[in-house]
């Protein structure tokens, strides 16, 4: 067994282990075995991080726009530069294949923290103006200050980034923690980052890292030091976040869950729309909460819909190595999600129909297959909560309003899709359909510049676009008699 490898918290520009030695470890997904540990931190270490952050926030908060800019387009600089070491870290985080992450993540990445390094220089609040006689007021938009950010697993490195880079773009400070289970990319940017600060003379403490787990995230929200708590993951940690963060008033951003419907259509181009659904609903292996895991499909096409979706999954390659190319997808991220996917297809009502997959594939690691089941109905556990897995369930509408009803009657309202060649149908839907974004013949297509998140018990607030760094701020009136 190779040796394993050691990561560390970055506090102050520091890579620390954790104060009482405590640590977790981390399994690679791809073999099911430990391949490193990270440190299992306590409030002690929670104390410092905040610390940290508190004492650099003057300074960044004071720093001109065009320093936060620098900071942040020197950063994608590096990530660009050294993109081949950082995926490499993502991939043993997840298993994901290698040339996909490079190109579906890494590069978006950068392109993600350049858009917010221009977002940086538009800071901005409405000019002045005389709304009373005698009287001018200017509305100024100000950094927030310390955010404690809690990044998911199924996007390490792309979900941190969308937490820290619309805040450090603000003028705040940031102490980050990864999931348990996938560390080692933030711990590794962690200390890119701290090499930037030191180079531009800048407080170590305006960017750290903390690993641990759940303990270790509810103590860094419940801290009296940040003004902002921030995280994407599941609903019961959303819910748990907002009532702590409740006791001292707090700011919440919450990115949780997601049960995308897509809608197609008896005038939908079927083959595109096959393509583009099992493409968006296997990627990354189902876990993604904007996923197109959920599809409604006509009556009248619903057979064929079917039979073409079957047939694509069932060429979809999962397992192999992280470098193999042939494979869409890798293993879920641990043992206890791939225990969550078992279960759904295993409590399966009579009425359901498993038309591929259904098992894990392999003996080791955490892979399983491609996954379609139809013969569904609306209160199905399945159809009701979230798998976060690589399974398609589809069921069939008679008409537009019963699809409106089937599309709406979940809790979460992240994403959807409507698949069609009727113009002033697909405009109808778009209002009709009650969540956060609308695809229209495509899914799952994110731009920097568009904003993303949910309504329901998907959460509040945006990520990514003007929308995300404006949730970074906040408003000052400022009133002058003449």
């Amino acid at each position: 067994m190779s040796e394993l490898l050691v990561l560390r918290n970055h506090i102050d520009g520091e890579y620390t282990d954790a104060a009482d030695g405590r640590r977790l470890e981390v399994t690679d997904p791809v073999t099911g075995e430990v391949y490193a540990t990270s440190p299992r931190s306590g409030a002690a270490d929670v104390d410092a991080a905040m610390a940290a952050a508190a004492a650099a926030f003057p300074a960044w908060r004071d720093a001109t726009p065009a320093t936060r800019q620098r900071l942040l387009l020197k950063i994608a600089d590096a990530v660009e530069a050294r993109a081949e070491e950082i995926a490499e870290a993502e991939c043993r985080n997840t298993g994901k294949p290698r040339a996909l992450t490079l190109t579906e993540e890494i590069a978006p990445i950068v392109d993600q923290i350049r858009f917010f390094a221009g977002a940086a220089r538009l800071l901005e609040g409405r000019s002045a103006g005389e709304y009373m006689e005698g009287l001018t007021s200017i509305v100024r938009r100000e950094p927030i200050g310390v955010c404690a950010q809690v990044a998911p697993w199924n996007y390490p490195l792309m979900m941190g980034v969308w937490k820290f880079a619309p805040a450090l773009a603000g003028g705040n400070t940031v102490v980050l923690k990864p999931s348990d289970t996938t560390p080692a990319s933030t711990v590794l940017l962690a200390g890119i980052i701290g090499g930037i600060l030191e180079e531009m003379g800048l407080p170590a403490g305006i960017f750290n890292v903390v690993c641990g787990d759940r303990e270790t995230g509810r103590l860094m929200v419940e801290h009296p030091t940040p003004a902002m708590a921030a995280i994407t993951g599941s609903v019961r940690a959303g819910m748990q976040v907002a009532a702590s963060a409740a006791k001292d008033i707090k700011r919440v951003h919450l990115e949780l869950g997601g049960k995308a419907p897509a809608v197609v259509f008896e005038d939908a181009d079927i083959a595109a729309a096959v393509e583009g659904i099992s493409l968006a609903g296997f990627f990354n292996a189902g876990q993604d909460c904007t996923a197109a895991t959920r599809v409604l499909v006509h009556e009248s096409v619903h057979d064929a819909f079917v039979s073409a979706l079957t047939k694509a999954a069932a060429a979809i390659r999962t397992g192999g190595g992280i470098d193999d190319e042939d494979v869409l997808y890798g293993p879920l991220n641990n043992a206890n999600q791939l225990a969550q996917v078992t279960g759904f297809i295993d409590r399966l009502p009579a009425h359901a129909t498993v038309r591929t997959g259904g098992h894990r594939v392999g003996d080791k690691g955490f892979f399983y297959a491609p996954t379609v089941v139809s013969g569904l109905e609306q209160d199905d556990e399945i159809i009701q909560n979230e798998v976060f897995g690589p399974v398609i369930t589809v069921q069939s509408f008679r008409d537009e309003a019963e699809a409106v009803t089937y599309a709406n009657g979940v809790e979460y309202a992240l994403a959807s899709s409507v698949w069609t060649k009727d113009h002033a149908r697909a405009m109808r839907m778009s209002k009709a359909l009650d969540f956060g974004c609308v695809w229209i013949n495509t899914h799952m297509i994110l731009a920097a510049e568009m904003p993303h998140g949910g309504y329901k018990k998907s959460g509040y607030g945006k990520d990514l676009s003007a929308y995300g760094f404006e949730d970074y701020t906040r408003v000052k009136h400022v009133m002058t008699a003449l």
